[in-house]
């Protein structure tokens, strides 16, 4: 039975963001120009940090690869929720649902991870200044980057694969601009305790692994920092992690505040707007916050645009 009532459900329907017809134009040109304005950042970030030679630190290795997964994040989202805009019928089918739900665990989760590489790499900079390039090596680099992808591939197979084994029977409305777990989970008629505590644990355990590393590592930096005895030398090592403070308190800060809502006030709207900043606008941020404050990348922007 749980068979026949899944073949059922060929294809979903994405309520979107808004479901006011008014404003379906008006939020297309919005997300258009932030969708721009992150695939124009983040490949500057990802040229800049490939072809400058002054940008060839781990720092700047490991700011490519957050802008790599920043840039795929937002395409997996952003093309298909601006052409829903454009139409009148919110349709994907099965298997693209499927695609965009294993494509979006990859990119979250790697973001997840490389911001806490990001900070142990600034830890690691600071506090051991002297050891720096002994301990973040090119061969660790490579290593730290190819297991964050391998983990967030992992992730995303197993986590997509207990979503899609459950059965769909007639409702295919997905109260979501993307194909995302909550919602989802939310929709089937069988029973969804093992889906539901899959991504229970792999949500929390990630969240929970990457926040004590973030933690760990700037509690040790503050303590670093503080003990420099000249003003000019705390305000040098303060500012070479500013930028990645920043994002990560914008990007944690937005997962905590839709993780850790209570029960009962829970809102699938809530999460919307949530979803809608942690996917298109952080990464629309991140390249302005890594660029504006960071003179080399500034420089390697003039030294590009001047030949």
């Amino acid at each position: 039975m749980a068979n026949g009532n899944f073949s059922r459900v060929t294809e979903f329907i994405l309520t979107g963001v808004s479901e006011h017809p008014d404003l379906q134009i008006p939020l297309f040109f919005v997300f258009l120009v932030i969708y721009g304005l992150t695939v124009t950042g983040n490949l500057s970030i990802i040229t800049l940090t490939s072809v400058d030679s002054r940008l060839q630190t781990p720092m700047y290795f490991f700011l490519r690869h957050l802008a790599i997964v920043n840039l795929g994040n937002s395409t997996v989202i952003a093309p298909k929720m601006l052409v829903n805009f454009l139409v009148k019928k919110h349709t994907t089918s099965f298997y693209e649902c499927a695609a965009q739900l294993g494509g979006f665990l990859v990119f979250i989760v790697a973001e997840i991870f490389m911001l806490a590489v990001m900070a142990y790499d600034r830890y690691v900079a600071i506090c051991n200044p002297l050891l720096y390039m002994a301990v973040v090596s090119r061969r660790v680099c490579f290593l730290l980057v190819s297991l964050t992808y391998l983990y967030s591939f992992s992730t995303a197979i197993v986590v997509s694969c207990c979503v899609f084994s459950m059965a769909y029977c007639s409702c295919n409305v997905i109260n979501h601009f993307y194909c995302d777990t909550v919602p989802l989970i939310s929709l089937s008629c069988s029973d969804t305790s093992l889906p539901e505590t899959v991504v229970f644990i792999s949500a929390s355990t990630n969240l929970m692994f990457s926040i004590t590393v973030v933690v760990a590592s700037y509690f040790n930096i503050i303590l670093s920092i503080l003990r420099i005895r000249s003003s000019e030398g705390r305000k040098r090592a303060f500012s070479t992690c500013t930028s990645h403070m920043t994002a990560v308190s914008v990007f944690y800060g937005t997962l905590l505040f839709m993780y850790l809502q209570p029960r009962n006030n829970h809102s699938l709207d809530i999460d919307k707007m949530a979803s809608v900043f942690y996917t298109l606008v952080i990464p629309m941020l991140n390249p302005m916050i890594y660029s504006l404050r960071n003179k080399d990348v500034k420089a390697a922007l003039r030294k590009f645009l001047t030949n």
